[in-house]
């Protein structure tokens, strides 16, 4: 196993576990760029506001957890790339609304570029309208 699929594994889980940046951090650089054609997340531009935002989503999601599908390494690219499913339920405070006691099961795959052994840049692929529909947010 390559040393940035390691990395990868560990930020991943890190980050779906509601570690924040705290927990993050020493995957990525210190500047390290996020993107998505999300709707829900048009305002978060680098992976350190990415993880607290996925901290804060495990406050109404509690039993928020992901389904790993699949783990890649592009070596050549120094590109790793993770496609998990997120299963939870709203029952925590929270969100846009009170609890609605409604189920999200969420494909997503995260592709992580690396520089220097650490992670530069991370894209989420992600339909934000399914979700956000799943937990009655819309």
């Amino acid at each position: 196993m390559s040393n940035i699929t390691e990395i990868a594994k560990l930020f991943f889980d890190a980050c779906e576990t509601g570690k924040g940046w705290e927990g993050c951090k020493e995957y990525c650089h210190s500047n390290a760029i996020f993107s998505a054609q999300a709707t829900a997340l048009t305002d978060i531009h680098n992976i350190e506001s990415y993880t607290e935002w996925m901290k804060g989503l495990l406050t109404p999601i509690p039993d928020g957890h992901y389904e790993l599908k699949s783990f890649s390494t592009d070596e050549k690219r120094q590109c790793v790339t993770a496609f998990a499913v997120f299963h939870g339920t709203q029952t925590g405070p929270g969100g846009p609304c009170e609890p609605t006691g409604k189920v999200i099961v969420a494909d997503y795959v995260y592709a992580m570029q690396f520089e220097g052994g650490l992670i530069k840049h991370m894209t989420k692929i992600w339909n934000d309208s399914i979700s956000l529909q799943q937990l009655g947010w819309v």
